[in-house]
């Protein structure tokens, strides 16, 4: 059968120019991209001042003490590179410190889950080592919106709300910078986080006691900013701050045990990004210390596949990518984290040929690893039960106590010099933990994706990083960068991103159509967030795949999920057309937004 032809109508048009591209999930973070290319910065610096912006405008979506993956190809790069900013666990962060706690898993909300800020350290590593501005060039947007406000975001004002009750009897310092009038904000109101300004304001004086006024001197003064966010204040104050025991959601009270060390013996860093062909095209992803090779995995086996069993709005397509997707996960979970973890055989045509092999008519409730010689496979504890109040379909939730499924952002920038960048910051949710009063902002909780039972490369480790959710994507043809994409979305992030990869380099869809033509994800996977659930054989959908595809899925025996029509996925991209060297952009028109932006 043909594959699915696109929909005419698209949300918002396929952007095209020849200047420069942005396209993030928030308007703000775009405008601010737009303005720094307008005004000559590059992608890099762009992307930078956005970044920031966007601790600013998405707090329920990321925050300063989060963290931060990216892909990045300069304009004269040879191959593309991975920026790390996943902090590692705090040296007291251990198995047997959280089970003397009484706890079985990390937990969803407080101290005690956070890993070391990496994403501020990242982002100024980026404008160092690749940007052209000034580092207070580059925070004045974020310090503008910070000190002078911005209007509160629907999804914002909707977690405060949410959260409201836990703020007020638990977490009052929370209460007090997102509540000041004892009631959560509406959607609209200007807030303001002067805490996060001056936080801010202090990297700019640290970087401005280097008075040398040339190149040197420039990543001098970036380097005395990273030295002050990772020794000064934001170290001393966080550490202490969290010291006190407090409410970590429904697990009971815990003091958190990061201290200033742990703050200051991180740094981001440059990594070789890992990378498989798809039908012509090199598909670029971030190591197994993130989920990123299961994108891989799963281009692997669909490839030789017809193309209608590669096409998400067909039955038989929809059942074979969710297949894959269930057995790249269950790889992922048996065998990715921070440790040598054999890629090479769980990319290679042999493994994922018999890999493909397993794809049946039915719907499989298994879990099914592969086997790698002289390893035994990670068994994770397979939960189907969870909290009535964290939600399986749909968007990533919040629940009252401050346990997050997967929230995140995403920004994308293209310049006219060629120079390109996919990132996806998260962490650090208004919901995660108590706010630091004389920061502005709370640490994160990603250490929830780690395993309290010892021996696996994703076991909770002092100094080892989390396997992390997040996964920007870059897609090169002839080693020149053609597009990059990415999406908030946790277990999500790289199934989303599947189906507009699929739809636009198989199926011929503009990027826009791709992005919103409707989406499906599987849940039988172990979920990365407390409380670590997952649903055998289960699949959420968008209504419009059709009644017909979705009674399809239920007879093969897949457990549907109808999440409403335009509900799951928030991918946004850029690229620019290899023939006719045009630039283009396209964003996420659900939940109302995401924008791109370029000419």
């Amino acid at each position: 059968m043909d594959y699915t032809a696109p929909e005419s109508f698209t949300t918002r048009p396929d952007l095209q120019g020849t200047f420069g591209m942005s396209a993030s999930t928030h308007w703000l973070a775009t405008g601010t991209a737009q303005s720094v290319l307008e005004r000559g910065g590059n992608a890099f610096d762009a992307a930078a001042a956005a970044a920031f912006v966007l601790h600013v405008v998405e707090p329920h979506l990321n925050g300063p003490g989060g963290d931060l993956v990216a892909i990045v190809q300069t304009a004269d790069a040879a191959a593309p590179a991975v920026l790390m900013g996943q902090g590692p666990a705090p040296a007291r962060a251990s198995i047997e410190h959280l089970r003397g706690e009484g706890l079985d898993l990390v937990p969803g909300a407080g101290g005690l889950a956070a890993a070391v800020p990496g994403a501020v350290d990242a982002w100024l590593l980026l404008l160092r080592d690749h940007g052209t501005w000034e580092l207070d060039d580059v925070l004045a947007y974020a310090i503008g919106y910070a000190r002078d406000g911005h209007p509160l975001s629907t999804g914002a004002a909707a977690t405060i709300a949410r959260v409201a009750e836990l703020f007020r009897t638990d977490w009052p310092t929370s209460a007090a910078l997102w509540m000041p009038d004892g009631s959560p904000p509406p959607a609209g109101r200007i807030v303001r986080n002067p805490a996060y300004a001056a936080v801010l304001d202090a990297l700019t004086h640290a970087a401005c006691t280097i008075r040398d006024d040339g190149p040197v001197g420039r990543a001098a003064r970036i380097d005395a900013a990273r030295r002050e966010w990772k020794t000064g204040m934001v170290a001393q104050e966080a550490s202490a701050f969290l010291s006190a025991p407090h409410r970590h959601g429904g697990t009971g009270v815990h003091a958190g045990v990061i201290t200033p060390d742990d703050f200051a013996a991180f740094d981001a860093g440059w990594e070789q990004a890992v990378t498989r062909g798809f039908r012509g095209l090199t598909v670029a992803k971030a190591g197994a210390w993130s989920q990123g090779p299961t994108l891989l995995q799963v281009l692997g086996m669909l490839e030789p596949l017809d193309h209608d069993l590669l096409d998400p709005s067909q039955e038989r397509g929809a059942h074979t990518i969710l297949e894959a997707q269930k057995l790249a996960f269950a790889d992922r979970d048996a065998w990715f984290g921070d440790d040598e973890v054999d890629l090479d055989t769980l990319l290679s045509d042999d493994y994922l040929a018999a890999r493909r092999a397993l794809i049946g008519d039915r719907a499989s409730a298994e879990f099914r690893p592969g086997a790698l010689p002289g390893r035994t496979a990670f068994h994770p504890p397979l939960r189907e039960t969870h909290d009535a109040s964290s939600v399986a379909s749909g968007e990533p939730t919040v629940a009252p106590d401050g346990r997050t499924r997967g929230d995140t952002c995403h920004l994308d920038v293209i310049d006219r010099w060629g120079n390109i960048i996919s990132a996806t910051p998260s962490g650090g949710w208004l919901q995660s933990s108590p706010a630091i009063p004389a920061l502005g902002f709370c640490l994160g909780t990603r250490l929830q994706m780690t395993w309290l039972e010892p021996g696996h490369p994703s076991s909770l480790s002092p100094g080892r990083r989390p396997r992390t959710t997040l996964t920007p994507t870059l897609v090169l043809r002839d080693g020149r960068a053609e597009f990059a994409l990415g999406s908030p979305g946790g277990d999500q992030q790289e199934q989303w991103q599947l189906l507009v990869l699929l739809r636009m380099t198989v199926g011929g869809y503009s990027p826009q159509q791709a992005i919103d033509a409707p989406a499906l994800h599987t849940t039988a996977l172990a979920d990365s967030f407390w409380p670590r659930t997952w649903t055998p054989a289960g699949a959420v959908v968008e209504g419009r795949l059709g009644d017909e595809l979705i009674r399809g899925l239920e007879a093969r025996g897949h457990r549907v999920t109808r999440a409403g029509d335009w509900s799951l996925g928030r991918v946004s991209a850029v690229g620019r057309d290899p023939e006719t060297g045009l630039l283009w952009a396209a964003a996420n028109p659900r939940g109302m937004q995401g924008y791109a932006a370029g000419r």
